[in-house]
């Protein structure tokens, strides 16, 4: 969940505080979510959903202090295209491209979350990742 997070947000300090503020709505509506068929997609479907109800509130933005870390791995680099690149899309495609292609879900599953539909799920899908393609090309090359 955490990692999902990161995703959405891209920055731990605030997936963090997503993720706390998801479990505290999992915990407030406890017996709602163990009754649910998949109490982990539940619980990923309010962290969504809250991300997308924090983008949409008109605030400041918060700024963190960035501090270069030594000794980052080689893929380091690569992450941080690939955290720069998902910055680069709204926060609905965002969402969308992470619940997707990082959490593997299924269109439906995914339009199910959002509360979109199967086609304009398809839709802003295809969309992220053309934007991504053209705005860096260096991802679309790199293979692991």
């Amino acid at each position: 969940m955490l990692r999902t997070a990161v995703l959405l947000c891209g920055d731990r300090d605030q997936a963090e505080d997503l993720l706390q503020s998801t479990y505290a709505s999992v915990f407030a509506r406890w017996r709602l979510v163990s009754r649910a068929e998949n109490p982990v997609a539940y619980a990923r479907t309010m962290m969504t959903r809250l991300y997308l109800a924090e983008r949409r509130r008109k605030r400041v933005v918060e700024l963190p202090i960035t501090v270069d870390a030594p000794g980052r791995g080689e893929g380091s680099d690569l992450r941080l295209s690939l955290l720069q690149a998902l910055d680069s899309l709204a926060p609905q495609d965002r969402a969308v491209v992470v619940l997707r292609y990082w959490e593997d879900l299924s269109v439906t599953q995914t339009a199910a979350q959002l509360g979109l539909s199967e086609s304009a799920c398809r839709t802003r899908s295809s969309r992220a990742l053309a934007r991504l393609r053209a705005l860096y090309p260096t991802l679309a090359d790199t293979e692991d």
